[in-house]
């Protein structure tokens, strides 16, 4: 069915990389090795930060939002992609796609929003640690986690909701892995250009914005560490903000690449192994960062096996 006549009945066809046929068995297999280290590490830091008393800190409940972010951020696409890369089939239902586009949205936005978040957090852990508990209470840390995951419903709302008024006149090849504003715009057969501008305009207060405060927090915080007479104490907050700043640089610089960028003139090719990026490696190399140079984490994943070697 033509999904210009009906579009709410039709479905799309997620191309991926349909071109190159004899790939498609290679990215199966490494996008399903990825995904399962994605589960499995986003579910051990949720895990530890749940179980271990010695983890029930503001950075570790603001981490366990961001692996359970993950979590979901990649569950949102990834197994759309692995039925499409294991068979002829590459379609997706109208209502799959829509779905897909929201969610996959929303949970971006809403990184972006946390990641600032975990910032401020480390800037008052970094540069008031006498006040820190006093600052970083219970209660704000539960608003400051539920203003990530709204802001990030309410871009999602709007922008998706925008994207989806375009005119697509009967095309149905999404030339993504999956459904997303700018795989969708170049989709669309009308002037989008007003479409650019709102994309645009919207990521560069999610993306650049965010990234400017998080960059501008870790100078002050790098001035307090050089402040700090213990080497074990600067050692232990240099390592926590190295973690962070990786996973802030891997993921905005991804995402602004992949959305700020003109949808129309940007390289197709480029666009979808970007969205392939930040929605398969970017959540399995999260956990990864985080735990290698954390020895809090190692601990409690120690102290966890070694009760379960004990009940045994």
């Amino acid at each position: 069915m033509e999904v210009g006549s009906n579009i709410s009945s039709g479905s799309f066809i997620l191309m991926g990389i349909s071109n190159h046929p004899q790939l498609e068995i290679i990215f199966f297999v490494v996008i399903l090795s990825s995904y399962l280290l994605t589960l499995v590490g986003n579910l051990t830091i949720i895990l530890l930060s749940r179980l271990d008393a010695r983890l029930h800190t503001p950075m570790y409940f603001f981490l366990s939002n961001l692996s359970s972010l993950d979590l979901a951020f990649t569950t949102s696409s990834v197994p759309q992609m692995l039925k499409n890369l294991w068979g002829p089939d590459k379609t997706i239902s109208y209502g799959g796609c829509v779905t897909q586009l929201y969610v996959f949205l929303w949970l971006g936005a809403t990184e972006c929003i946390l990641l600032v978040v975990m910032a401020f957090d480390r800037y008052v852990a970094v540069c008031r640690p006498l006040h820190y508990m006093t600052v970083m209470n219970p209660r704000l840390c539960w608003v400051l986690a539920a203003i990530s995951w709204l802001g990030g419903l309410g871009n999602s709302v709007i922008q998706s909701t925008f994207t989806l008024q375009l005119p697509f006149c009967g095309h149905r090849k999404v030339d993504n892995f999956l459904c997303e504003v700018p795989a969708m715009i170049k989709l669309a057969c009308g002037d989008t250009s007003l479409n650019e501008a709102v994309l645009n305009g919207v990521c560069t207060f999610f993306t650049a914005v965010p990234l400017s405060i998080i960059l501008v927090s870790y100078c002050f915080i790098a001035q307090a560490v050089m402040k700090i007479r213990s080497v074990e104490g600067r050692r232990k907050a240099f390592n926590t903000c190295v973690s962070h700043l990786v996973v802030v640089f891997l993921f905005y610089g991804s995402a602004i690449y992949g959305y700020l960028l003109p949808a129309k003139s940007s390289n197709q090719d480029q666009g979808k192994f970007i969205s392939l990026f930040y929605s398969v490696v970017t959540p399995m190399v999260n956990p990864l960062i985080y735990t290698l140079r954390n020895k809090e984490v190692k601990g409690a994943l120690g102290r966890l096996l070694g009760k379960g070697r004990g009940a045994s």
